[in-house]
């Protein structure tokens, strides 16, 4: 198949709350495709109405949709529905990694470590408090089930703390958990296809100039400092490899992800969260992980794209291990 003929579409933007980084990713990633030969054509998705239209224009979809429909696999469905190619993982692995606590439960099933938590039901708040203070202990992280690019996250340090922080991130987002906040280091680890075989990258380790590495962190210049390789020994770095390609991989992810985790001061690591469409702006860990490999930004967008056609004969990576 000469993919050069074919037409791929660059869907960005979207409704969800991280479409601007999404607009950003889309961008980067559409004017590679062109730098690199391909038909690339940048879709902006402002509305559910023009994704079946916008679909019918292309061969090959290139997602950079951060979250919502267009990582939750909804939009993954839909394409597979239509019998269109696209990149990354499948249907149920995009559905398990968007809900933070299913894949928790992956994780605690395969006897991964994760850091504890507790998730909110209605009708729980007049003893909410108390079972947090049992149960997790503070300081805690309130984060919405759903949500990315750490988006409603709140650090919570005194049981005072608490109640306002998950009624503010109830209020925005919907669904929230409560988990335990692991002290130590950030650290970021990038999944990529190469040769055949999703492989873990070189570890980033992140010091952001805030309280945590939250969504200005993130896509601020100058607000994180970037550490790549991480300041982790040897040991510990093959370990948190080890568990990041494990992460990815009982999940049933393919061909590219990025595995945020905690690693504490004694070297214990612990996941926090598979993410199925990882950033690709001009801050993004994705793209610094794979460069620290000696893989440019634009060869690193040609192996995801790839990743579209290599999936379809490997239907096993998309189920749950």
């Amino acid at each position: 198949m000469n993919v050069k003929r074919k037409r791929i579409g660059v869907l960005m933007g979207g409704l969800s709350p991280e479409r601007e980084v999404s607009l950003r990713s889309g961008q980067n990633v559409y004017k590679a495709l062109v730098r690199l030969g391909y038909r690339a054509q940048a879709i902006i998705l402002d509305h559910p109405d023009q994704i079946v239209p916008a679909l019918s224009e292309i061969d090959i979809a290139f997602l950079c949709l951060h979250g919502g429909i267009g990582e939750d696999g909804t939009l993954q469905a839909l394409l597979e529905i239509l019998e269109i190619p696209y990149v990354g993982s499948g249907v149920l692995a995009c559905a398990l990694a968007m809900n933070k606590p299913q894949a928790k439960r992956i994780f605690v099933s395969q006897k991964l470590p994760t850091a504890p938590w507790i998730e909110h039901h209605e009708g729980l708040w007049p003893d909410w408090q108390e079972r947090v203070a049992a149960q997790i202990g503070f300081p805690c992280v309130v984060k919405p089930v759903r949500e990315g690019s750490s988006v409603g996250v709140r650090i919570v340090h005194s049981p005072e703390e608490l109640i306002p922080a998950c009624q503010a991130t109830h209020s925005e987002f919907g669904a929230f958990f409560v988990e335990k906040f692991i002290p130590g280091k950030e650290i970021t680890a990038g999944i990529l296809r190469i040769d055949g075989d999703d492989r873990a990258l070189p570890l980033i380790e992140l010091r952001p100039h805030r309280e945590f590495y939250d969504y200005i962190a993130k896509y601020t210049p100058g607000e994180c400092e970037f550490i790549i390789p991480a300041e982790l020994d040897a040991e510990t770095t093959s370990r948190v490899q080890r568990l990041a390609l494990q992460a990815h991989t009982v999940l049933g992810c393919f061909g590219f992800s990025r595995v945020d985790l905690r690693v504490t001061p004694q070297n214990e690591p612990y996941l926090l969260e598979v993410n199925t469409l990882p950033g690709m702006t001009n801050t993004s860990d994705l793209p610094k992980a794979a460069a620290a490999m000696g893989i440019g930004f634009d060869e690193l967008v040609e192996r995801m794209l790839l990743t579209a056609l290599e999936k379809q004969s490997a239907p096993s990576a998309q189920l749950v291990g």
